[in-house]
């Protein structure tokens, strides 16, 4: 086939064969204390549009349209080296401390409590990760003791003597982030880290025995100790925790837009692997439970741009890491979330990785606008219409050649049915330049119509949302697809993210 030639593609939906529910917290995103996230990111007082609490009503209706349902804070590396303690209290008397994570000063001006203010009126739920760097299990007890008991002991009526008498009633905790790297304060080994992790966990646990702990799983899929640091952590503490986690950001290299359109087939093994690292580790424990995936980190994210030696150093708030993301990159943040999707029986909490300002689907300016990032849509398309059943798809598609991944589907898509009436199918086509013919037989799912085809594509794939042009890249109506005596028939443009809503 050559280079413009319509490809094709076909699948078959059908509600008796199903991956599972969707989690609702596989919508989530992640809150760090980095760069511009937190201080004139979702906490700006004196902005205009600030509320008295100095949150930015601004950000809160896009964090609210975008859809997300669960926030990870307060890091990433940063919290390797945090001391809860400095953020709560009374703003003024609280420390300034350098953040060697990121080369910044934190004034902790915006800590714990105005993080559970901010969860509060965004709708969302708290997942709180924990020092296991440069701490260990007595700090995190007293953070939860802090956090969820009522009263009546020193940390509970510190908590009170705060402003808030009710318990935070946080159910899901990290423990501790990326102890495999290097780059992290206190780096473990697996045996050191599953020692420390098993030991929090035991008395977190014996403090409020309904907690949600995420033991840390790989950096990414490209350390020399994957799969090995999973075995080793999880054979320390399989009985005490819920999830192990993973993280991965993907980036185009070298011009390889086609590689970098396949990346989900580097999130599909990287989950596949760390699935079955789990069930080896339960069958040679003999255990009962099953352990699920968080994973807690995804995104795009061009760390080869990155060059520290020319960032900021010990600033309040510097700019880092805000990637200006493009149509491709929104086309393949929406393909991750096809994985997920895909993948929602064991994956049962994510976040996108980050929310506002570092390398995050919404901007802002200081004293300025917010506004929508182009690999914003795909995730509110997601979080809007992903809720229900995922229903098992195996596409077929005209196929290309990856440099990275071989041979590999121009179509990537998964459905979920959201109830007995409605299908949202959602489709990627990898093509930078054939449109992509779908059939699919929808007769077991009853439907009739499509009540919408919704698309994000451009002729220039380079297209990209900024202050001066907020709205360059935004989704549109497409015509044309239809039902006809129990098969859809659509056409997705080329380099293109495909929402479609099927009803009886």
């Amino acid at each position: 086939m050559t280079h413009g030639e319509t490809a094709r593609a076909s699948l078959t939906i059908d509600p008796a064969f199903e991956v599972g529910e969707t989690n609702p917290r596989l919508f989530g995103s992640f809150v760090e204390h980095l760069g511009r996230c937190v201080h004139t990111g979702i906490h700006e007082p004196g902005h205009p549009t600030a509320r008295e609490d100095g949150l930015r009503q601004d950000v809160l209706d896009l964090v609210r349209e975008l859809g997300v349902t669960l926030v990870r804070y307060p890091g990433g590396n940063f919290v390797s080296g945090y001391r809860w303690e400095d953020g709560v209290g009374p703003v003024e008397q609280r420390p300034r401390r350098l953040d060697p994570a990121w080369r910044s000063v934190e004034t902790n001006e915006f800590g714990l409590n105005e993080f559970m203010r901010f969860v509060e009126v965004a709708g969302v739920e708290p997942m709180m990760a924990l020092n296991l760097g440069t701490r260990g299990p007595q700090e995190a007890r007293e953070l939860l003791e802090y956090c969820n008991h009522p009263g009546g002991t020193t940390w509970s009526d510190l908590r009170r003597s705060h402003g808030h008498d009710t318990p935070h009633g946080i159910r899901s905790w990290c423990l501790g982030n990326e102890l495999d790297g290097p780059w992290q304060m206190g780096h473990k080994t697996a045996e050191e880290y599953g020692r420390v992790a098993a030991e929090t966990a035991r008395v977190m646990r014996m403090v409020d025995p309904g907690v949600q702990l995420v033991a840390c799983g790989s950096s990414n899929s490209a350390m020399p100790t994957f799969a090995a640091w999973e075995h080793t952590v999880l054979e320390h503490t399989y009985e005490h925790v819920d999830h192990i986690s993973c993280h991965a950001y993907y980036e185009e290299t070298d011009g390889d837009v086609d590689s970098f359109l396949a990346s989900a087939e580097d999130m599909e093994h990287f989950i596949d692997s760390v699935v079955a690292t789990c069930d080896h580790v339960r069958a040679k424990l003999r255990h009962p439970k099953r352990v699920e995936v968080s994973f807690d980190e995804w995104n795009v994210w061009y760390r080869r741009l990155r060059d520290p030696a020319t960032e900021p150093a010990w600033e309040v708030a510097p700019r880092l890491l805000e990637d200006n993301y493009t149509l491709t990159d929104a086309v393949v943040v929406g393909s991750l979330l096809i994985t997920l999707l895909r993948h929602c029986d064991r994956v049962t909490a994510a976040c996108l990785a980050q929310l506002v300002n570092v390398i995050a689907p919404i901007m802002t300016e200081p004293g300025g606008p917010a506004w929508r990032q182009t690999t914003f849509y795909p995730f509110a398309d997601a979080a809007r219409h992903g809720h229900g059943r995922v229903l098992r798809v195996e596409p077929r598609s005209t196929r290309h050649d990856t440099a990275q991944y071989g041979e590999v589907d121009l179509l990537h898509a998964t459905a979920v049915q959201q109830d007995e009436d409605t299908v949202a199918v959602f489709a990627v086509n990898r093509s930078t330049d054939r449109p992509l013919d779908l059939v699919a037989d929808v007769r077991a799912a009853g439907s009739t119509r499509v009540v919408e085809h919704r698309v994000l594509a451009d002729p220039d794939r380079h297209a990209r949302n900024t202050l001066a042009e907020p709205d360059r890249v935004r989704p549109r109506r497409l015509d044309g697809a239809a039902v006809e005596s129990g098969t859809l028939t659509a056409t997705l443009p080329p380099l293109s993210w495909n929402v479609l809503h099927l009803r009886r």
